[in-house]
């Protein structure tokens, strides 16, 4: 199990971003949230298995229909307790 922080820049405010990536990341089985943050970008955390959490990864290099992705930061994190779910804060 792995946990993974994204930070998207670009248009990823008003664009239903955190909706599309909640629903992305439970299609792919992560748990985590999304939220954004006071500068315009996004910030993404998610917890689960390598290989979904570099599909996700894809997904965010686009965002969805009306988003612009002018930047993606990643960082990995020490995993101490997994959530059960996928929030939009």
């Amino acid at each position: 199990m792995q946990a993974t922080r994204f930070v998207v820049r670009g248009k990823v405010q008003g664009v239903f971003f955190r909706a599309s990536a909640r629903e992305r990341a439970l299609g792919l089985g992560l748990t985590g949230f999304a939220k954004n943050l006071s500068d315009g970008s996004v910030e993404v955390v998610v917890y689960g298995e390598r290989g979904a959490i570099e599909s996700m990864e894809e997904w965010l290099r686009d965002g969805p229909e009306h988003a612009r992705v002018d930047e993606l930061y990643r960082e990995e994190l020490s995993v101490h307790e997994l959530p059960e779910a996928f929030d939009i804060r």
